[in-house]
């Protein structure tokens, strides 16, 4: 049954031969926190995401981290296409951050298909042109966009609709590329200033216009 492409965004005009190469494949349950890779394990598969979200995130030598991207249904993993097309193991670590539904496609079927399916090859380049975009502005803010506008644009992005931002200081701190220590501190001023509240293992935000003013 391969009922799951339907189900995938942007497999949907797979070529009748390819949905049958997949057909053997069946999609498996990952849990919330499971570790998918770790740097150094080699990929052995491409991965398609049903539904959920994995959050893949480079440490460097002094143990900070920084969140590259986020997968969800649609996109890719731009960790896997690279190795899988260069041979190379993993650099970064993929975390579920929800229970998520995949399909893992084996190395030698994606290389296959790579090869004979102009359908399937122009999906795994669409996503990883994609995916590659994505990477590239994580890069361009942490190098050239303020730690304050960078922190308010997380918060609100994350803040539910009566403004209240679940995410500890260390992961607000992973997903803009700073440190924990920074990031307490400016929440610390952003409070200061009116624009949020800090609660006990929450933060929340009370003057979005205010906090959306800092965004250039």
């Amino acid at each position: 049954m391969t009922d799951w492409i339907d189900r995938a965004p942007g497999l949907q005009s797979l070529d009748e031969d390819t949905r049958k190469s997949l057909a053997g494949i069946q999609p498996i349950t990952i849990p919330k926190g499971h570790v998918l890779f770790r740097p150094g394990d080699e990929v052995t598969c491409f991965g398609v995401l049903i539904g959920g979200r994995v959050d893949v995130y480079l440490t460097g030598a002094t143990g900070r981290e920084i969140l590259l991207y986020s997968i969800v249904p649609g996109d890719s993993c731009v960790q896997s296409t690279l190795g899988l097309l260069g041979d190379d193991d993993y650099s970064a670590e993929a975390v579920a951050e929800t229970d998520v539904e995949a399909v893992m496609i084996p190395k030698r079927t994606f290389l296959d298909l790579l090869g004979r399916s102009e359908s399937f090859r122009t999906f795994v380049f669409h996503a990883f042109a994609k995916r590659l975009q994505s990477v590239m502005q994580v890069l361009e803010r942490v190098a050239f966009i303020r730690i304050e506008e960078r922190l308010a644009a997380a918060l609100l992005q994350r803040a539910d609709a009566e403004g209240c931002v679940p995410n500890t200081h260390q992961e607000l701190a992973t997903a803009i590329g700073s440190v924990r220590e920074v990031v307490s501190r400016r929440l610390e001023a952003l409070s200061k200033k009116g624009f949020v509240t800090l609660e006990r293992g929450a933060i929340r935000i009370v003057d979005r216009a205010g906090l959306s003013g800092l965004l250039s």
